[in-house]
């Protein structure tokens, strides 16, 4: 490593709770943040998706947010604090002298090719303790739960079970891109979860059933068993299928795994026909994933009013019509589907669908109808599931009345900070703030879960969210949706406890933080005008707000 110690700025151009993103050497980028007296340097970039977190936001408790997708780091030390961040960024020496700010780096780590610091992981459990953890499931939770187990020194084995074939991956790439190579997807591979993480990931398992009182998890029908000292229950969601006829012929595809967007990738060719049944999320993102390969038609069938209302509203529902319908896709709403007709060429192939007793034809069809917890195994292992079949934890994520057990991710009713009312939330920052939260929990330093949630979705242009606003009352708009350009506040009995925007940023991330705070605006400023942007939780004079949450 080659240091280098360089004037960056002068000391008058960065005023405290502010942030600013300069040259290093030319060609590298640092970011310098000041909170109070003190100057820190990081790397400049999310190491996400690379978005210039000088653009994000910054919270006098040392924090600053990805303006994209919720990432958090810590600017002192360059640590991960929230997902879906997979790697920490780099931290500097920052000075000042004779009026000027003064940063000694690497100039290699100030490049963008090289925004990832390894993590500082204080056990790597290659020697081994005697000690187990055992998770069941192949997902976000699952990778960040090793992550936060190894930076917060557990030093037992980690033996992964997961169904899929591949390390953990980017899941949400899937419907938004419809990468078909798993290896472009992975955050580890599997070498390195074994040699720096001392993780055995067992892939292509299906596990049967759990053994609480010997503490044992039987897999592959009863044929190999493995004992456990702490057990994860992170299995996801199962894709629904509509109980109607013709549901399970060969073209009508479910959407979740490489697998699936394999499928779908190749169905989806110049000329085809594709109906999407679900006017929401996976399938809308999927109809964007297609969009430009000059299909012959695109039918999106919906139970609402408009697509995506129910989340988002009818307003922002509307004008993300009017984008789809713009280019091309056709819908069909407060419809139901009646069925699926099989080929007559081919019984085992779709050729069209019925729905309010119009005849869609269809070359294939992708069901995007939600997910249900992949809990069907633990019926028979004297587990308590609830009606939709997801699992109650406490504070900590821990199964109640379960003895080391935690349930994280899509499966887990968790209670809620503010209310401690109980929800199941499936969002991928969820889930992997969950594993963040378990593995630290496991490694001796207990962490109730306090997260506020935050999803993106790419739809024309990038959609952002956070909070909980599914019993939304009311909403705000600024801007216009018809655009593409807004926020949306969303109300629940007379308070704000949820934000989307479009084309905004850091707008969501700022929200996300004055959640998290405490500190959001009433509906009535937010109508007259008030600026999330313009709250001070960055300076000295708001430190005793922000720490004192």
């Amino acid at each position: 490593m080659s240091l280098k110690t360089i004037a960056v700025c002068n000391e008058s151009e960065l005023q405290d709770g502010q942030m600013k993103q300069v040259d290093f050497e030319g060609v590298g980028k640092v970011v310098l943040y000041r909170l109070n007296n003190t100057i820190h340097a990081t790397s400049a970039f999310c190491t996400h998706y690379g978005a210039p977190l000088a653009k994000g936001v910054l919270t006098a408790d040392g924090r600053v947010v990805c303006p994209w997708h919720g990432a958090c780091f810590n600017v002192c030390t360059g640590d991960i604090e929230d997902a879906p961040a997979p790697a920490a960024i780099h931290s500097f020496k920052a000075v000042v002298a004779d009026g000027k700010i003064i940063v000694t780096a690497d100039p290699s780590l100030t490049l963008k090719s090289n925004m990832s610091r390894s993590p500082k992981l204080l056990s790597t459990g290659v020697a081994g303790s005697g000690r187990s953890v055992v998770i069941i499931g192949g997902g976000s939770a699952t990778f960040h739960a090793i992550e936060s187990l190894r930076e917060h020194g557990y030093s037992g084995n980690i033996t992964v079970l997961s169904q899929e074939t591949h390390p953990p991956i980017d899941r949400t790439k899937l419907s938004k891109a419809l990468i078909t190579d798993s290896s472009k997807l992975e955050w580890r591979t599997a070498a390195d979860l074994k040699i720096k993480y001392g993780t055995t990931l067992r892939t292509g398992v299906t596990v049967t059933s759990v053994d609480t009182s010997s503490k044992f998890v039987v897999f592959d029908g009863g044929k190999e068993s493995i004992s456990y000292e702490t057990l994860i229950l992170a299995m996801g969601g199962t894709p629904r299928r509509l109980p109607i006829p013709g549901s399970d012929l060969e073209n009508v595809y479910t959407f979740r795994s490489i697998e699936d967007s394999k499928r779908v990738d190749a169905a989806a060719q110049e000329g085809k026909r594709m109906v999407v049944i679900g006017s929401s999320f996976i399938g809308m993102e999927l109809v964007v994933a297609v969009a430009k390969r000059e299909l012959a038609s695109i039918d999106v069938i919906g139970m609402e009013e408009h697509p995506f209302q129910n989340v988002l509203g009818k307003e922002v529902g509307q004008g993300l019509q009017k984008y789809h319908e713009s280019q091309g896709v056709k819908f069909h709403l407060g419809a139901q589907v009646e069925k699926i007709i099989p080929s007559e060429s081919d019984p085992s192939l779709a050729a069209s669908v019925v729905v309010n007793g119009q005849t869609l034809p269809a070359d294939f069809i992708v069901m995007g109808v939600g997910v249900v917890p992949a809990t069907e195994f633990l019926k028979q292992s004297g587990f308590q599931l609830e009606k939709d079949g997801g699992i109650k934890v406490d504070e900590y994520l821990a199964v109640q009345g379960k003895e080391n057990i935690y349930a994280v991710g899509d499966i887990a009713w968790y209670p809620q900070q503010k209310t401690g009312e109980s929800r199941r939330i499936e969002h991928w920052n969820v889930a992997g703030n969950h594993g963040r939260a378990v593995g630290k929990t496991i490694a001796g330093d207990r962490q109730p879960f306090a997260k506020v949630p935050v999803f993106w979705s790419a739809q024309g242009q990038q959609l952002r969210y956070c909070g909980l606003g599914a019993d939304y009352d009311d909403v705000i708009i600024h801007g216009n949706p018809g655009e593409m350009k807004f926020i949306a506040y969303y109300v629940h009995r007379s308070e704000v406890v949820a934000v989307s925007s479009m084309q905004n940023d850091p707008v969501v991330s700022k929200a996300s933080e004055l959640l998290r705070l405490g500190l959001m605006p009433s509906p009535a400023e937010l109508r007259a005008g008030k600026s999330l942007l313009s709250i001070d939780i960055s300076t000295t004079s708001a430190k005793s707000r922000v720490e004192s949450v």
